[in-house]
């Protein structure tokens, strides 16, 4: 069995919330013990483990409680209930410049920094050097921590951090401050990290980053644990919290079984003669959910003849063209696809809001048929479909109909450049 690194047991975390300041003071002298407080439970019950040199995501809405579970990890706070075991020296980014003393210099706070982690004056001697080139903010290292950019902060905070020689290393947030080659430079580092077998607790809105960097992932909404497992498979439960499509006593019933003679009567309906989706490479394991109001009850891809295929030559147009059944009226929905590669990060797609295109009112009954002409510039591979019908209601996103990983689509090219598009470069050479 792997050790553990990070061992949560059972945590909760509650605070009091008094309307007026002066309701602590009845409180704490009153002698009938009347309370004059309400009770706001962050974290109810949640227990994990992380495993040494394993990458945990944690994810989860705003407010979620995340980056109070994180806290608690590092030490900032106590828990109400439960248990935290720790085998190993933790280095966190939780927020920008945490742990920082606005007047001292930079170098100062590295000092202090390494000091509250543990490392004597002798020791941290033997970073420095190294923390100050992965900065990189010049003579400012020299200055007090005030006078510097959110970008600074977050690179010396970083820098800091990693070059520590932690155990554990936990990201809250922290990489989504900074330009573009500092970002690049720190998911970099943290890939190396991992690699050498550190142990890393992350925790990022970016659920493409969950997916490339995370092993598995926890995922936690209105401070109790939902569910934890593989990260891709915790992505796609997390965009079905968030849409309110996720329903956990559903999820965990035993799944119906079906007879022989209903799998022939489902394939002979969604594999009609006339079916699209007939002539695509379907997936057993496709993950579908909507709120009924409308349904995906055909689709295809198709070359530029207009016959159906699952194998598109990259740089040829193409047509990925759906039906979608409604069930009522329903004003301006939008129609959208995905494309994602195996491992689940987002490649490409569209959407008719992002086009522009107004769909109108679409009435009870209607079958409305959505065609996307464009061109394939992906690399030779396999690539897994996304379908979509969504709307605003109110101004809430609205999900009537979604399809995961529905099929697979083939892009076969004799041409192989770097990187996951191909940009169609003319390359022209003059002499003389």
């Amino acid at each position: 069995m792997e050790n553990i690194a990070i061992e949560v047991k059972n945590i909760s975390k509650t605070y009091k919330l008094y309307t007026k300041q002066t309701d602590r003071m009845r409180e704490a002298f009153s002698i009938t013990g009347k309370k004059y407080h309400k009770e706001f439970n962050a974290l109810s019950d949640i227990g994990f483990q992380v495993h040494e040199g394993e990458m945990l995501g944690i994810i989860g809405k705003n407010g979620a409680g995340k980056s109070t579970m994180l806290k608690i990890i590092t030490g900032v706070l106590t828990p109400t209930e439960g248990e935290l075991v720790i085998n190993g020296k933790i280095s966190a980014l939780l927020e920008l410049g945490a742990g920082f003393n606005p007047e001292y210099t930079g170098i100062e706070n590295a000092y202090l920094n390494g000091t509250m982690i543990g490392f004597t004056k002798e020791e941290m001697d033997l970073k420095i050097k190294e923390i100050i080139e992965f900065a990189d903010i010049g003579d400012f290292i020299y200055q007090p921590v005030k006078t510097y950019s959110s970008g600074m902060f977050a690179r010396l905070a970083f820098a800091v951090a990693i070059n520590v020689d932690p155990d554990i290393l936990i990201v809250d947030e922290a990489l989504s401050v900074g330009d573009a080659f500092f970002q690049a430079k720190c998911y970099k580092k943290m890939d190396e990290l991992k690699r050498s077998g550190k142990t890393i607790l992350f925790v990022s809105h970016d659920m493409g980053s969950i997916i490339k960097y995370c092993d598995r992932a926890v995922i936690i909404d209105h401070g109790k644990k939902i569910k934890e497992g593989p990260a891709e498979e915790m992505v796609n439960i997390y965009k079905r919290i968030l849409v309110n499509q996720y329903d956990e006593q559903k999820e965990t019933e035993p799944k119906e079984e079906i007879s022989s003679d209903q799998n022939q009567d489902i394939f002979i309906k969604d594999h009609g003669l006339d079916s699209w989706k007939a002539s695509m490479l379907m997936n057993p394991n496709k993950e579908e959910y909507g709120n009924g109001q409308a349904d995906i009850i055909d689709f295809g891809l198709f070359d530029i003849d207009g016959k159906t295929t699952n194998t598109i030559r990259k740089l040829d147009e193409f047509y990925l063209k759906m039906k979608i059944q409604f069930h009522e009226n329903i004003e301006n929905p939008i129609f959208a696809f995905a494309i994602k590669d195996l491992k689940g990060t987002d490649l490409c797609g569209t959407n008719t809001f992002i086009e522009g295109i107004e769909t109108g009112v679409c009435k009870s009954g209607e079958i409305v048929e959505v065609s996307f002409k464009q061109k394939m510039m992906l690399q030779n591979g396999q690539y897994l479909l996304q379908l979509g019908c969504t709307g605003y209601q109110k101004d809430e996103l609205v999900v009537y109909k979604r399809l995961y990983d529905v099929c697979c689509i083939q892009v076969i090219s004799d041409k192989i450049t770097n990187g996951y598009f191909d940009i169609d470069s003319k390359v022209e050479i003059k002499r003389g």
